[in-house]
């Protein structure tokens, strides 16, 4: 009796949750012109209303998409099949009512932008962002979700997903975050695994290389998994035990890379015979990175992800600059690239930050509140970016660069610092705010340190000392001050009457001092024309630093002249000592070897 008690509320309790299921179907029989078919059913509804909305944001992104912009053909229906009445109160929501306890709705999808954020359906491959593809109920979100993929076998598709399988091609998650949070790939993907202390790290490739290029970038990735473990003495606690790089390298997906809880999307138009086996592997390097920091050590302004308005964080100079500090150092650390090249690779990115006018703007937390207007966000009207913006990710990455080699003169590493972040905040899943990554600094390497760093460079917008701090490893930074400088960036025009200038000068350059502006037409310098396919880098040598120079330009097609005195280029080199005059000592090829983790 004791059994058939058992076994029946077994089967209730099965049967309750089944009830609590709201499921998906989708299917690509009009793949051919970016088309999906989408079903789902919403049983057991209590409510006599309930909304169904399209997200306006996406895991990992932080401005808004629109994605029902690209939903058509909608309806609804009972369990009986009796088509339901519609109400659109705003552009991304349908209102249901008059139902009685299931609702079933369909409509079809257009996705054509293979990338991190958006959807892609063609006869190549079906490449969903969740956010991007299925509709949600905001008042089910606790409920758990069951996905089928009808996919196309006459293409030799498969799935691949961080969603756990149910049978066949039909998957689950537990809520409609995990839903949302979940990419999936379906093409005739190459599947690549290996074991890392008990869990599977694999690799869904989608390219059309051969099966040897596969192994042998497959090798790259495992040494970037390896060297990641190592500065955090060990991988998360993968859900399902299992994380999963799902690489769609072909020319029709759009450049990108994006971290999810246990699966990454990485897209390139590069085929790993063209460029890509050594370009796409630091996308490879920055997403993993992204499974430690931002996805478990996670800022608490981005808790609970909110898909109905754009999320802003103050603490993306963290979670996104620090990430892409450590994006080329693990290459270097995993053999990928030399000392060499991660040294001179630095130099860009510190002469973005460094010049900027930017900073007297706002300091790296403010420049994380800008994301919600920069990342992969559109819009029409001109803005002075140039001027006002200095990336989070390069901000964040130089400052990461100067607090590694600053606690390094402390007998300190920064990767012991994120090991102690990750214990503290990561592993247990503590969302943080930056006080808490303050404190934490406090602790780790003493007030006096902690608060000079966090008053100094990261609530203000002051600069470290870098020539100290890289003498430390034997790297040398010189600003030649050889080079004459405009200060805009210019592009022969189409009809090669001069050189347009295409973005707006750099505040304080010459350029801008001058009065010229974007979209004016450089006619001639001192009355020296242009010859045709001329570098302008290449023209304006034979001027020198200092001199007055008179500049006939178009602006709206009425000629006009401004006096501009060149000055010398901003920019600084990076090298390693040796590479130039200097010597480095034994110490700072000790303090280089234990930063770089190479011979």
């Amino acid at each position: 009796m004791k059994f058939v008690l058992s076994l029946f509320a077994a089967i209730f309790g099965w049967l309750s949750m089944m009830a609590q299921t709201n499921t998906y179907s989708i299917s690509f029989e009009n793949a051919v012109h970016h088309e999906a078919s989408v079903k789902a059913t919403f049983p057991n509804l209590k409510m006599d209303t309930i909304s169904f909305r399209m997200s306006r944001t996406s895991p990992g992104r932080y401005a808004l998409h629109e994605f029902a912009k690209n939903v058509y053909g909608f309806k609804a229906f009972d369990s009986k099949g009796r088509e339901l009445a519609v109400h659109r109160p705003n552009p991304y929501e349908w209102q249901i009512s008059g139902h009685d306890g299931l609702v079933q709705v369909k409509y079809t999808l257009f996705a054509n932008r293979g990338d991190g954020t958006y959807a892609q359906i063609d006869e190549t491959h079906a490449h969903l962002n969740i956010p991007a593809t299925f509709m949600y109920a905001p008042s089910l979100s606790d409920r758990k979700i069951e996905v089928t993929f009808n996919v196309r076998e006459d293409l030799n598709w498969k799935v691949a997903t961080q969603l756990p399988l149910v049978s066949g091609t039909t998957y689950t998650a537990p809520n409609l975050y995990y839903f949302m949070d979940s990419p999936t790939e379906i093409s005739d993907f190459t599947l690549k695994s290996f074991q890392v202390d008990g869990q599977t790290i694999q690799l869904a490739l989608h390219h059309n290389g051969t099966e040897n290029e596969a192994d042998t970038y497959f090798e790259k990735v495992k040494k970037v998994v390896l060297a990641e473990k190592d500065v955090f003495d060990g991988l998360p606690s993968f859900d399902y035990g299992t994380y999963t790089f799902l690489a769609c390298y072909i020319p029709n997906a759009s450049g990108d890379g994006m971290e999810h809880r246990n699966s990454t999307i990485l897209t390139s138009t590069r085929s790993l015979a063209n460029g890509g086996m050594e370009r796409n592997i630091g996308t490879v390097s920055h997403e993993f990175f992204h499974a430690w920091n931002v996805e478990r050590i996670r800022p608490k302004s981005l808790e609970p992800f909110d898909f109905e308005a754009a999320d802003m964080s103050g603490a993306l100079w963290f979670a996104e600059g620090f990430t892409s500090y450590y994006t080329n150092l693990i290459l270097c650390r995993a053999g990928l690239i030399s000392p060499k090249e991660y040294v001179e690779g630095i130099t860009g990115t510190f002469n973005y930050v460094w010049n900027s006018p930017a900073r007297q703007f706002f300091n790296p937390v403010e420049m994380s509140y800008q994301a919600p207007f920069v990342d992969a966000a559109t819009s029409v009207d001109p803005v002075n970016r140039e001027n006002t913006f200095i990336s989070y990710y390069s901000y964040g990455s130089v400052l990461g660069l100067a607090l590694d080699l600053s606690l390094r003169e402390n007998g300190l590493t920064l990767d012991d610092f994120m090991k102690s972040v990750w214990n503290k905040y990561g592993k247990p899943e503590i969302p943080y705010t930056i006080a808490n990554l303050h404190d934490a600094l406090n602790e780790f390497a003493g007030k006096t340190f902690g608060d000079d760093f966090f008053n100094n460079f990261i609530h203000n917008s002051a600069m470290p000392d870098y020539v100290s701090l890289f003498n430390t490893v034997g790297v040398q930074v010189q600003q030649p001050k050889t080079e004459p400088y405009f200060g805009a960036y210019t592009s022969m025009s189409p009809d090669n009457s001069g050189y347009k200038i295409l973005r707006n000068p750099i505040i304080g350059s010459p350029a801008y001092l001058a009065g010229l502006d974007n979209g004016d037409v450089i006619l001639n310098i001192n009355g020296i024309s242009f010859s045709e396919d001329q570098d302008f880098i290449d023209y304006l040598r034979q001027f020198n630093i200092g001199d007055s120079l008179k500049v006939t330009y178009a602006r709206y097609g009425v000629q006009k002249m401004t006096s501009l005195t060149l000055s010398a280029n901003p920019d600084y080199t990076i090298n390693l000592m040796e590479d130039g005059e200097q010597i480095p000592s034994n110490s700072m090829l000790q303090q280089r070897k234990s930063w770089l983790k190479h011979d």
